[in-house]
């Protein structure tokens, strides 16, 4: 006997999407969570490296601040 697959209920605001809203919708958040771990990972980069160069920790302590205002911005 062949199961019926269950559907996921719909998310607040989905119940009255069409199918093609509930892609691109989807498509978005897919994209934002995409960024999201990207600027992470540049995060991770930036706090791996170390350095005696006052320059550049001045460099790397600007694209920090950067990238997590960016990660403050998506959330």
């Amino acid at each position: 006997m062949a199961s019926v697959p269950e559907e996921k209920p719909p998310r607040p605001g989905e119940a009255l999407m069409t199918e093609a809203e509930r892609r691109v919708a989807a498509d978005q958040r897919a994209a934002s969570e995409r960024r999201k771990q990207a600027l992470n990972l540049q995060r991770e980069n930036i706090l791996s490296q170390r350095t005696s160069n006052p320059a550049r920790r001045t460099a790397l302590a600007a694209a920090l601040s950067e990238i997590e205002a960016q990660i403050s911005a998506l959330e």
